[in-house]
């Protein structure tokens, strides 16, 4: 997987952290964020309701999303 292009600012108490511990810091945070926006973490925190019923099926979820925009009487419910 690569490494997404992101601007972080880290901030850190210890201003005598070396180059090195400071890119250790960005890369781990970097590994987490990559886990939490995943599609898999998408679907988990949503739901997708249609105009008689809501799912949570992953499959459906991500055919919705593919578009700009969704259809009518279509909406993604945040479960958080």
């Amino acid at each position: 997987m690569r490494t997404p292009t992101r601007d972080i600012l880290v901030l850190l108490k210890n201003e005598f952290a070396s180059q090195q511990s400071i890119e250790q810091e960005v890369e781990c945070l970097n590994h987490i964020l990559m886990q939490s926006e995943s599609f898999e973490q998408f679907c988990i925190a949503h739901e997708l309701a249609e105009r008689r019923r809501i799912t949570s099926k992953p499959k459906k979820i991500l055919r919705a999303i593919r578009f700009i925009e969704l259809k009518p009487f279509q909406f993604l419910i945040n479960k958080n």
